[in-house]
């Protein structure tokens, strides 16, 4: 896909998302908002190998069936919603499926569980996923395999000692064929994360760590692209990329505001939010 067709892809699946959240009544639906561009990316540019499979692999989530296939881990777990619209506009999840989330019987949770087809491992307890991502990464490069791991955490989850032993760890093993990125939108359930517990020393804090550090415009599907495009999988490093994002993005009512990082929507509000995304579905469209 071409840069147009990427964003295009993305907001379908906003819209898809301020949909879904809505009829479930519940998600988060902030977060889910400003790492869906980088989502879209990573399953239609960048990650190798990932499709459906009839057949599950003998580790790993359901329903994939290249073992070279990359991996994805959401460590922001909570904000499964954006991975649940991914999956399906990837073939993963069929729209009858993703429509019984918050509804009794649903194999869909409010956080990544296997029994969901395409995804790795359950996650979501903060902290757990580089862990997970970091050995996911050893495996590889024990088997001498050349797929990669990519995982995706909150600026609020920042705030987990468990992240920074397996950052040691990444650099002690030289993992590059590793990428964590942070969804950095500067906004946590409780507010502020300068207020709750600051971290803009990201970059000086990874690096010290040896890890590899680069800065990414996250809101800009351009940026993300070349970014990705640009690491260095043979430089003996681990990778952090800091997405810098806005929490509600696509949504100009939810746009940097707290109170969405869990807020439900009423039909008023779901009616705004998709009439907007359509407005630039249709413009994107005639632009194609």
């Amino acid at each position: 896909m071409n840069i147009k067709q990427l964003e295009l892809l993305a907001e379908q699946n906003r819209k898809r998302l301020v949909e879904v959240v809505y009829a479930a009544k519940a998600g988060h639906i902030g977060g889910d908002l400003s790492c869906l561009n980088v989502m879209t990316a990573l399953y239609f540019d960048v990650m190798k190998n990932v499709e459906p499979g009839s057949n599950p692999p003998q580790q790993g989530g359901r329903g994939q069936g290249n073992p070279d296939r990359d991996r994805f881990v959401l460590s922001k777990g909570h904000c499964v919603e954006a991975l649940y619209v991914t999956l399906e506009a990837k073939g993963f999840l069929a729209p009858e499926v993703l429509d019984t989330l918050g509804k009794y019987g649903s194999i869909l949770s409010g956080h990544p569980t296997i029994e969901v087809p395409g995804i790795e491992v359950n996650s979501g307890a903060l902290g757990h996923g580089l862990s997970i991502g970091v050995g996911m990464a050893i495996a590889a490069k024990m088997d001498k395999k050349q797929w990669k791991t990519y995982v995706l955490m909150g600026d609020g989850e920042q705030g987990e000692g468990s992240i920074y032993e397996a950052a040691m760890a990444a650099n002690r093993y030289h993992l590059d064929n590793l990428v964590a990125i942070i969804d950095r939108n500067h906004l946590q359930i409780s507010g502020d994360t300068e207020d709750v517990m600051p971290i803009d020393s990201i970059r000086e804090r990874w690096t010290a760590f040896g890890w590899d550090v680069i800065d990414m415009n996250g809101d800009s599907m351009e940026d993300i692209v070349r970014t990705f495009h640009a690491i260095d999988y043979d430089n003996k490093k681990p990778h952090l990329l800091i997405s810098h994002t806005t929490k509600g993005k696509g949504v100009s009512f939810m746009e940097g505001i707290a109170k969405w990082h869990h807020g439900v929507l009423n039909e008023e509000q779901c009616k705004a939010a998709v009439k907007e995304i359509e407005e630039r579905i249709k413009i994107m469209s005639n632009e194609k």
